[in-house]
């Protein structure tokens, strides 16, 4: 399964090697990822296979809400499906 992941916050040093290492502990494989500065904040999204994640999706989405939370960010993920049917005009 892929899925979404969003990542928003003011930018520090760190943010993409944290968030990533965090997948990858857990076997997830970053496909695509986009990121970039507005203001000051740091902005990314990136596409991720799930299909190796020793997480279930729940436990997965806790734990990087909480890692976020834990730095001041907010990282939020959803499966691709979803993501597609509420961006579909």
């Amino acid at each position: 399964m892929k899925a979404i992941v969003t990542v928003i916050g003011k930018d520090t040093v760190g943010i993409i090697a944290g968030v990533c290492a965090r997948l990858a502990e857990r076997g997830v494989n970053v496909l695509d990822i986009s990121q970039t500065i507005m203001h000051g904040y740091f902005t990314m999204i990136m596409l991720v296979d799930l299909t190796a994640c020793a997480s279930s999706f729940d436990g997965l989405s806790a734990e990087l809400a909480d890692y976020g939370e834990e730095r001041g960010l907010s990282i939020r993920i959803q499966r691709e499906d979803i993501f597609n049917a509420m961006h579909r005009i």
